[in-house]
């Protein structure tokens, strides 16, 4: 089998800034292809863009973005040494939930990141990243915090951090995860 060539970040950028495929390219303020280091061990998935995201082009920036900062640290990383995208790279509406065809529209963009970035680590943050990546129709309560496999990728599901700001069971779920996240990466490492 012939491996098909990676396209670079900053090309793949300028495809998802020139993207019409659906009509959530009429709403935006910015498209939002993600950030972080191109090199990642860790590539963290979220769902959607928000009203934030959308004026700054940039994921997690509001306050579900400070708390993943302070998740990252539980798992002794900084935001600078992950690479942050979401399935859609466009928000929706009334940030609604994210529909089927615009996933299926979308997520080319994200699966030519994954192989780019080559990451060793996907951590799926809440439902919608979860069933993606993992192809699966069972929920983040009962996958977050259990190491998977989605072909050659370790994916570490956890909910989603604006889930957890409204709801303190699931801010001492997410909290333990990033925890483990951190000892799964450090066995990774000395496993190397």
């Amino acid at each position: 089998m012939v491996k098909k060539p990676c396209i670079s970040l900053d090309d793949l950028r300028r495809q998802v800034e020139a993207c019409r495929a659906c009509p959530l390219c009429e709403g935006r303020t910015n498209t939002v292809f993600g950030v972080g280091n191109p090199q990642a061990r860790v590539l963290i998935v979220g769902e959607a863009p928000g009203k934030n995201e959308d004026l700054q082009g940039e994921p997690f920036v509001g306050a579900a973005g400070k708390y993943l900062n302070e998740l990252l640290g539980l798992a002794g990383l900084a935001r600078e040494d992950v690479f942050i995208a979401n399935v859609l790279k466009c928000r929706p509406p009334g940030n609604r939930d994210p529909r089927p065809e615009e996933i299926q529209t979308c997520t080319p963009y994200l699966r030519e990141q994954t192989r780019t970035i080559n990451p060793e680590f996907i951590v799926t943050l809440g439902n919608f990243a979860t069933k993606f990546i993992l192809k699966t129709d069972r929920g983040i309560t009962g996958l977050h915090g259990k190491l998977q496999m989605a072909g050659r990728f370790k994916v570490f599901p956890v909910f989603h951090p604006a889930a957890a700001l409204y709801d303190s069971k699931k801010r001492v779920a997410l909290e333990d995860d990033f925890v483990t996240l951190g000892h799964l990466l450090k066995q990774a490492a000395s496993a190397d």
